[in-house]
């Protein structure tokens, strides 16, 4: 389902709006809320918002988990962190208990072996069904999301939930969820705008089924809802 908007800051407050209706409903059914949020620069408008004091309150945070759906292999404290900036928007703006945290990345081990601790951190939390409440997503320009990039064995995985592996055009270690992992979640949220997304929004929603070259086909949820907030621009012609 795709719904479009004039303004990113529309997506940020629908996206903002389904994070704490989820958490709500989840913490009220199970008595947590766990979600998975997504770096690049799109989500950050997103945490900014909930951070801030009109919708910080409304969530009670000692009852969230949280997760990301991928990582650059860096040091917590680098720019290119995905951690570093939702550290940064969000989280440090927001009462989490320090250990309902599960971030992407330890010094001292390889991405391979980490990918196995996630998992298991994972399933810790969940539980062998393993189904987020939230999952929030972007897309590249390419087709991607999370580490799921065009051509990659990783789009082939069908039984582990974590992957790691060297994104050789990048030239560095990526950790990711898997398409499998993904896709049980209850909500699956993808945020796009701008108009480099475009053609790939609309081979992705319209064109011939292609995961190989536009991963994001890939997200197909087994019993949840997808969603994409995107605005005009990346809306384009579909």
């Amino acid at each position: 389902m795709i719904q479009i908007y004039n303004t990113t800051d529309e997506i940020n407050t629908t996206a903002a709006d389904l994070f704490v209706s989820s958490a709500q409903k989840a913490i009220a059914e199970k008595g947590k809320f766990t979600a998975v949020l997504t770096g690049g620069s799109s989500p950050a408008g997103i945490y900014k918002l909930l951070a801030s004091d009109d919708y910080k309150n409304k969530i009670d945070w000692n009852k969230v988990f949280i997760f990301w759906g991928d990582e650059r292999w860096v040091p917590l404290n680098d720019d290119l962190s995905n951690a570093k900036m939702s550290y940064s928007t969000l989280l440090n703006h927001v009462s989490i208990p320090k250990e309902n945290i599960f971030e992407m990345y330890k010094d001292g081990v390889t991405p391979e072996e980490y990918a196995v601790t996630y998992e298991q951190s994972i399933r810790k939390v969940l539980g062998e069904e393993g189904k987020f409440d939230l999952i929030l997503l972007g897309m590249g320009d390419d087709g991607h999301t999370a580490s799921l990039f065009p051509g990659e064995e990783v789009l082939k995985e069908e039984t582990k939930w974590v992957d790691a592996y060297f994104l050789a055009p990048q030239n560095m270690h990526r950790i990711t969820l898997t398409a499998p992992l993904i896709n049980k979640a209850e909500k699956i949220v993808v945020v796009a705008f701008g108009e480099k997304k475009a053609p790939a929004l609309k081979e992705v929603t319209k064109g011939e089924y292609n995961p190989t070259t536009y991963p994001m086909q890939l997200i197909k949820p087994v019993s949840g809802e997808l969603l994409f907030l995107v605005d005009k621009a990346a809306a384009g012609n579909n």
